[in-house]
């Protein structure tokens, strides 16, 4: 009976503040997205969230690993890892590979979307090349911290229970892959019809 209302008031805490975060996101997102389609309203909310699960999250990770260790640490957030942990246990001790992944997302991914932030709402003309750098680099690191346990056997994932298995690793992992694939197809659609633009105008000075 304990064991289960402990597993619950984890796992509680953890979607609680995932949720939090992302209500924080949407609204930052949508307030600074004001005036602009939904299109760009909907990659600001999405970046904001983004940015701050990479700060506050994944950055709060990469300081315990390097205080010392989740496991040993009794803090709030080295809570919220070990519920995670549960679902995939190289989280919760030192794993070289899964730490230097999250050092170049926290520092890289993070600026990067402060930087597409800013540029979706000056418009600037580098908007799409960050983008892309930007939902690339997001891939690349959903990429390296899963393709290194698949090729051992996936020994510290956790595949037997529901929650772990479905909400911990499949959703959320996935909509790290989904948004970034869909940024970057805005980001080819728009760079096309810029193309075409230059293209069709160029002819008309021939």
């Amino acid at each position: 009976m304990g064991a289960g209302s402990g597993l619950g008031t984890a796992a509680g805490g953890s979607l609680l503040l995932c949720a939090a975060l992302l209500a924080a996101g949407c609204a930052l997102g949508l307030r600074l997205g004001r005036g602009r389609g939904a299109a760009d309203r909907a990659a600001l909310a999405w970046l904001c969230y983004d940015a701050l699960v990479h700060g506050a999250l994944e950055g709060s990770f990469v300081y315990l690993s390097f205080m010392g260790n989740i496991a040993d640490s009794d803090s709030f957030i080295a809570s919220l890892w070990k519920e995670y942990g549960k679902a995939d246990a190289r989280w919760v001790n030192f794993d070289p590979t899964i730490v230097s992944v999250e050092i170049l997302t926290v520092v890289l991914d993070g600026s990067l979307a402060l930087v597409l932030m800013y540029a979706i709402v000056t418009e600037k003309y580098y908007r799409h090349f960050v983008q892309i750098a930007l939902c690339v680099c997001e891939l690349y690191g959903g990429w390296m911290t899963f393709s290194p346990e698949w090729l051992m056997g996936s020994p510290n994932l956790n595949t037997n229970n529901r929650l772990y298995f479905w909400v911990y690793l499949a959703f959320f992992n996935s909509v790290w892959v989904l948004v970034p694939g869909l940024l970057l197809w805005q980001s080819w659609v728009e760079l096309k019809k810029m193309y075409r633009k230059g293209t069709s105008l160029g002819k008309k000075f021939q």
